[in-house]
């Protein structure tokens, strides 16, 4: 039998605290939706038989006032990739999403000493027709939206890079148009933001010989609030497909102006 009591420790030992987890962030003012297909989620630095390389332009480097949403709707420090709990079927890498918001940060765009939220939502080999209202895609961008909002802060836009699998056939190339304006609408309806901005990008490449009609769907586009910026002539990587890790940086930069210009205050 021990001599010590069974609720006692002996001289001289210390008794361990428990572990305990850090709180979790405050949440953060300026909430952006980041969603579309695998440019929005990020390849940079993906190579095809390696994973992801692990670089981390400093444009892209953590900072404690830009938050993610996780796929467990916590929020937590933003770092890459940013969607490789939500685009889980492929490998992710750098997308434009910290580029964006350490722009904003650094400009003031992000309301000066405000935190900055991205909500990633964005999954690989997507068309748009899979985004449509009722369907899981839609559904889980909606909920992961309202979910950011829950203690407070506001959703300021959606960023929306999408396309390259609507260029295969001409059917969808010419339904592009029509299906991005519902969404537009539909997303804006479900959230209680009819005013809710909206950057889309114009892709860069494609999956099939349609892709200068979706990228005029997209340029075509005239809905209040919605604006358009141009990958075309942004690097890509050998498969043709995906932005280089530098071509991410410069579209979050130029998702930035673009915010910066049209929509902050």
């Amino acid at each position: 039998m021990s001599k010590f009591p069974t609720n006692l420790l002996p001289m001289g030992t210390a008794a361990s605290a428990p572990a305990q987890s850090p709180p979790p962030p405050p949440p953060p003012e300026h909430i952006f939706i980041l969603s579309g297909q695998s440019n929005m989620a990020g390849r940079g630095g993906v190579t095809r038989h390696h994973g992801w390389d692990g670089v981390v332009p400093p444009e892209c480097r953590p900072d404690p006032s830009v938050l993610r949403l996780s796929a467990a709707l916590l929020w937590e420090e933003a770092r890459e990739p940013l969607h490789r709990d939500i685009d889980t079927r492929k490998t992710c890498g750098v997308g434009p999403g910290m580029a964006f918001a350490n722009a904003l940060r650094e400009r003031g765009g992000g309301g000066g000493a405000g935190r900055v939220g991205l909500v990633p939502c964005a999954v690989g080999g997507t068309a748009i027709r899979e985004w449509a209202r009722g369907g899981h895609l839609y559904e889980s961008m909606v909920r992961r939206a309202r979910e950011s909002v829950k203690d407070g802060g506001e959703i300021k836009a959606l960023l929306w890079y999408q396309g390259e699998s609507d260029t295969a056939a001409e059917h969808d190339a010419e339904a592009y148009r029509g299906n991005m304006e519902a969404l537009i609408k539909d997303v804006r309806g479900d959230l209680g933001l009819p005013s809710l901005p909206v950057i889309q990008v114009a892709i860069a490449s494609g999956d099939g010989r349609y892709m200068d009609r979706v990228r005029r769907a997209q340029l075509e586009i005239e809905l209040p609030n919605v604006v358009c910026v141009d990958a075309k002539g942004l690097p890509l990587k050998d498969d043709h497909l995906h932005l280089t890790t530098h071509a991410q940086v410069r579209l979050g930069h130029m998702l930035a102006d673009a915010y910066l210009q049209h929509f902050a205050p």
